[in-house]
């Protein structure tokens, strides 16, 4: 047994709990004050974890944009980017997003099932790995700790985060909370219904609010709860 690396869950969300709306183009909740902050966070991380849905759905980069940042990691003898990690119950990835083709190394961590679904189609652009008949969060991050990662940075979707919190794996949740209200079905939120440690009336700790411009960040620990 590895020690597991110290889960932070990343998020931007709308006042109604919305990561973005129903439309074809996301939707810009960020500024770029917190924009930076994000790019510190993701700095400071060993290993960014999305999910598969929130690869194909966003096509991100999930880079360290700052070059000084970039260039400190490494002088402190990390690579420039953090470890890119994505969890697929199918193995169904499409080796042309950009996830693929920029930043550093890539990890596909899945189900014993659908690794060599995952390995044929993405070829020598990430590492596949099996854990088990099923995606079975301690030991992804068991994986991760015996892979080096201390510090993870979970940056979606809803259904991650929504099952990280209920398992009580998740260390500190960021909430940038944007001042704007999406209100149309369908629209991807924060969390889901789920079984939550303690019951609705456990109250998270607190460990820091912070107005960001027209956006408030709120530093929670989920595992600190009265």
């Amino acid at each position: 047994m590895t020690d597991r690396p110290y889960v932070v869950l990343s998020a931007a969300v709308s006042v109604d709990g919305c990561l973005d709306d129903a439309g074809p183009e996301r939707l810009l909740l960020s500024n770029a004050l917190d924009f930076d902050r994000v790019d510190q966070e993701r700095a400071s991380s060993d290993a960014i974890l999305i999910g598969a849905n929130t690869v194909r759905r966003d096509n991100p980069r999930l880079l360290v944009n700052s070059d000084v940042r970039r260039a400190r990691r490494v002088a402190d003898g990390k690579p420039e980017h953090p470890l890119k990690v994505t969890v697929t119950r199918t193995g169904d990835l499409d080796p042309d997003l950009r996830f693929w083709h920029v930043g550093g190394e890539k990890l596909v961590i899945t189900a014993d099932r659908a690794v060599e679904k995952a390995r044929a189609g993405l070829g020598d652009l990430a590492d596949v790995v099996g854990i088990g008949p099923d995606l079975d969060w301690g030991r992804v991050l068991d994986e991760l700790g015996r892979r080096g990662i201390r510090r993870l940075m979970v940056e979606g979707g809803g259904s991650i985060h929504t099952q990280l919190l209920a398992a009580n794996l998740a260390d500190e949740v960021h909430l940038a909370l944007a001042p704007l209200l999406v209100g149309q079905p369908g629209a991807p939120r924060f969390l889901g219904d789920a079984g939550y440690p303690g019951g609705p009336s456990a109250r998270m700790r607190v460990l820091e609010v912070r107005a960001l411009g027209d956006v408030v960040l709120v530093r929670y620990a989920p595992k600190e709860r009265g």
